[in-house]
């Protein structure tokens, strides 16, 4: 059975001749004593499936008698210690940390929610809800609803509720009908009746909202984005843009993602480690493809100049190639 989490367009696939103890053992090597072995970690899991990191962890935990995510922790520091943290975690349940991260303290990281609340599916949103109250013995749901509030909150608990439809059957009749609902919630009236966005865009598959976005446009013109521009604002607005950017071409919306977070003075490690983590088994491949349709050079060329020592070699390795 293939995982919610795999798909065929990533940079990471399953290594072939899998040795899940030999790759412990070498683990185990790399960490003990004085000094570690970073580029043995570093070769090993960068280049082996999360399914067959997990049967590491599990030899690891065996013959070492701790978690080897705790023993990476003690070991390692810093940007590099966090990305080969993730590599090692479940992707539910990594997910379910990095919201619980933007949740927690004061202030809220609204853009790490928006992200990953916009482009899972409903089936992932499941794993992950799964995972948090695993993990943190709450629901996300509750933290979601004591750390946001209005539209937004509404918008984002009905996403973190795992109902957007997962078919890829796509109505012609049903697109006409939302994109009327759409265009009278908002162009064609005065104030704009937000509950009917949040039906349309929070409950059906990407590929009927981007048919619906096809009729909306020959209905009124406009394209939607525009539309939710000028009716909405605030992190509601950013939300709603965020779900038509990840239904209408999901690569592109993390392409521009990875660009905003390596571009300008300092470089935003926390959503770079988490794109090119969670993306790996995934799109990575196509990501990098939009990235370079739009900025006009390579990730991976960004990446490299951007980032130094084992971090930059581990990232580069995630990446998967220069385009």
């Amino acid at each position: 059975m293939a995982s919610v989490w795999v798909g065929t367009r990533g940079t990471i696939r399953d290594s072939p001749g899998f040795n899940a103890s030999r790759d412990a053992e070498a683990i185990r090597k790399a960490i003990r004593g004085i000094g570690t072995d970073e580029k043995t970690l570093i070769d090993i899991l960068t280049t082996r499936s999360n399914a067959q990191r997990q049967l590491i962890a599990k030899e690891y935990k065996a013959v070492a008698g701790k978690d080897l995510k705790d023993a990476l922790k003690g070991d390692l520091s810093g940007n590099l210690e966090r990305v080969i943290v993730a590599l090692v975690m479940p992707p539910a349940v990594f997910d379910a940390k990095q919201l619980k991260k933007s949740m927690k303290g004061t202030g809220t990281d609204e853009k790490a929610l928006i992200e990953i609340l916009a482009s899972r599916s409903s089936k992932q949103m499941k794993e992950v809800g799964q995972a948090y109250y695993t993990v943190y013995k709450k629901s996300l749901g509750d933290d979601i609803s004591s750390d946001t509030s209005g539209d937004f909150r509404k918008a984002l608990l009905t996403l973190a509720d795992s109902r957007r439809d997962e078919s890829q059957r796509v109505d012609e009749q049903l697109a006409k009908k939302d994109a009327q609902i759409l265009y009278n919630a908002g162009e064609k009236r005065w104030g704009t009746d937000e509950d009917k966005f949040i039906e349309v865009l929070c409950f059906s598959s990407f590929p009927q909202l981007k048919l619906t976005f096809d009729e909306y446009r020959n209905l009124g013109g406009k394209k939607i984005e525009d539309s939710l521009k000028s009716e909405l604002s605030g992190h509601f607005e950013d939300l709603l843009l965020a779900i038509v950017k990840c239904a209408t071409n999901t690569p592109a919306f993390f392409a521009e993602r990875l660009h905003r977070s390596l571009k300008g003075a300092g470089t935003d490690e926390f959503t770079l480690n988490r794109i090119l983590v969670s993306r790996s088994e995934i799109d990575l491949l196509d990501i990098r493809a939009e990235y370079k349709k739009l900025y006009g050079r390579s990730l991976y060329s960004d990446i490299k100049s951007d980032t130094s020592g084992d971090y930059e070699a581990t990232l580069l390795r995630i990446c998967g190639g220069d385009d």
